[in-house]
């Protein structure tokens, strides 16, 4: 069994995908997921911490990148534009669209693996409203931006997938129609 051959990381990923779509999640073990990318059970362990983590392997990767890009917008920037800046650079890290539209099929059928992700997502949300803080930003509109940004980014990524688009082209597009999106909704049956 070769060890040290190629991309381990996505290697792995693709292989757990693949059993997880040919034989559910709840059967797929990591021995199998390790075996189908001819690879050790160490080598899995060395890149995650246990099976569900093969899907959600970029969070930390998305969330690295979201603080830097919020670092880079010019001092003073609103909270929501900034984050939006920072959301407009998603496509550095994304996994192809294939594997994002196949993982989330994964997700939706496995009641755990949709707490997992809820709990990943909670994750991101206080590394942004602590970068949103740590540029002056009071808590209160650090936490409203990064709830509203989100959103946002969720309904542009789901529009995005949905696309025809490859290697992030249409994200900046899809990213922007969900924050004019936003502002319809939120200014709509406002009472003045």
């Amino acid at each position: 069994m070769a060890r040290w051959e190629g991309n381990t990381r996505n290697r792995l990923e693709q292989a757990a995908l693949a059993l997880f779509e040919e034989q559910g999640y709840d059967r797929t073990t990591v021995a199998q997921i390790a075996q189908r990318a001819n690879l050790t059970e160490r080598s899995f362990y060395r890149w995650f911490a246990d099976k569900r983590e093969v899907l959600f392997g970029g969070s930390q990767e998305l969330e690295t990148e979201f603080v830097t890009a919020i670092g880079a917008v010019p001092p003073g920037t609103p909270a929501l534009p900034t984050l939006l800046a920072a959301f407009a650079t998603a496509p550095r890290v994304f996994r192809p669209r294939e594997f994002l539209l196949r993982r989330a099929t994964v997700i939706a059928a496995n009641p755990p693996l949709r707490e997992r992700e809820l709990i990943k997502l909670v994750t991101i949300s206080e590394a942004l409203a602590t970068a949103l803080r740590e540029r002056g930003i009071d808590p209160e509109t650090a936490r409203l931006a990064t709830d509203l940004g989100l959103s946002v980014l969720r309904l542009a990524t789901e529009r995005w997938m949905a696309e025809e688009h490859r290697d992030g082209k249409g994200f900046p597009e899809a990213l922007s129609a969900a924050a004019a999106d936003l502002l319809v909704v939120a200014t709509s049956g406002i009472p003045s």
